[in-house]
């Protein structure tokens, strides 16, 4: 299943439901196929919707490697759909994502589904909870974006800081 969500964000500053939706690959057998389906789908949907970004989750670790694998060519070829037309790609992880909606990284599904149909003032069902998934990183790509807190240029170690505020080091 590949969930996506689009939202738009409006002249006030104000996050809106756009489109979301299910792709459902269980029934296509060939592994290739489901690529070109996916690239497809999302280039599709890159053609109606005109994004200027794409937040897309990060690969986690699970017990099967095999999996992870399946769901790096899945994100790529959704990637390479979205870059091809021009639309920068972000990942969050889902924990992160699930933070930003409901302050709860270990939130369920359905938590962060109410929390995302409550923020958007839409009335989602639990048949979409892929969906949701994929609203919730475009919610998240939006708090990053206009947060105070998050910055490009934040540093991610303490020698990144050091070199970046060399006035602040006694």
């Amino acid at each position: 299943m590949l969930g996506f969500g689009v939202i738009r964000v409006d002249a006030a500053g104000k996050p809106n439901y756009v489109d979301m939706g299910v792709v459902d690959l269980r029934k296509i057998e060939s592994a290739y196929d489901k690529l070109e389906v996916i690239n497809e789908k999302v280039g599709a949907l890159c053609g109606l919707h005109h994004p200027d970004d794409m937040a897309i989750e990060s690969p986690f670790y699970g017990k099967n490697a095999q999996v992870i694998f399946k769901l790096g060519r899945a994100q790529g070829s959704a990637m390479i759909a979205g870059i091809s037309r021009g639309v920068r790609i972000f990942e969050y992880a889902p924990r992160k994502a699930k933070m930003a909606i409901c302050g709860n990284g270990a939130a369920s599904k359905e938590q962060v589904s109410l929390i995302v149909q409550k923020t958007l003032g839409i009335e989602i069902e639990n048949k979409f909870l892929d969906a949701t998934d994929a609203l919730a990183l475009a919610m998240c790509h939006f708090y990053q974006l206009t947060s105070p807190l998050a910055s490009t240029t934040a540093a991610t170690s303490w020698e990144k800081f050091v070199a970046a505020n060399p006035d602040r080091i006694k």
